[in-house]
């Protein structure tokens, strides 16, 4: 039976030490559905007022570059906010450890306990994480505020969401780029199948199968593709 990683003493040990693993995997879908749904509406749209392929480029570059720096710049100062407020309750939690301990030493007794440990467990357990200051603080920032145990990057979060922007939104203009004919309808092609695939490959990550997560992100696409035609359409000449 394949496993997904090694469970030898070994193979723990080193997968432990080497620390917890942060992903960017929402980063980059919500990049790559976000560039290739809004370049794919302004593809739609201008096609739909009829107007030539020059404002097609030209529009889709502007919203390529401008929307993914936006949405580049949005999650790092979203993610910012969220380390900053994380270091905010980290003090939040020092000075209580420094003030209150008794009452500290309470929460932190509860928690293990809601953990499922009891007795003499219980009281030995509390008693050697209180001793460690920073585990002891890490344990409240996840149990008592719910925070992820990793704490997240806001530059890697917008490289990453920016590079997914860049790479799915380009894929609507590649054939008025290389001025193929039939552009309008390569580019609705090409665009359906990057939906399907980002949906498609986000399934590695969930327990839904890889077409239903591809057919679902397709019709998210197809919808807003379908209403900035729609609305081109009634500006057409």
């Amino acid at each position: 039976m394949q496993t997904d990683h090694g469970h030898s003493p070994e193979e723990v040990a080193a997968r432990l030490a080497a620390g917890r693993r942060t992903t960017h995997l929402k980063d980059m879908i919500y990049g790559g559905i976000d560039g290739a749904v809004t370049t794919f509406a302004i593809v739609a749209g201008v096609e739909g007022a009829g107007l030539s392929s020059g404002v097609i480029v030209t529009l889709g570059m502007a919203n390529i570059l401008a929307d993914g720096f936006s949405m580049a710049a949005s999650n790092y100062s979203g993610t910012k906010a969220e380390l900053d407020d994380r270091a905010r309750i980290r003090r939040i939690e020092e000075r209580h450890l420094e003030q209150f301990k008794s009452g500290e030493l309470e929460e932190l007794r509860q928690i293990l306990a809601l953990r499922g440990l009891s007795g003499e467990v219980l009281d030995q357990a509390t008693a050697l994480i209180s001793h460690n200051k920073p585990k002891w603080i890490d344990l409240m920032l996840t149990d008592e505020y719910g925070l992820s145990p990793t704490p997240p990057n806001p530059l890697r979060a917008s490289l990453a969401t920016f590079a997914a922007f860049l790479a799915a939104g380009s894929i609507p203009l590649l054939p008025y780029l290389i001025g193929l004919d039939g552009a309008f309808r390569l580019s609705v092609l090409t665009t359906l199948l990057t939906f399907f695939l980002i949906g498609a490959g986000k399934s590695r990550w969930s327990l839904a199968r890889w077409w239903w997560s591809g057919t679902e992100t397709l019709a998210i696409g197809a919808l807003a593709a379908a209403i900035a035609f729609g609305v081109g359409s009634l500006f057409h000449p």
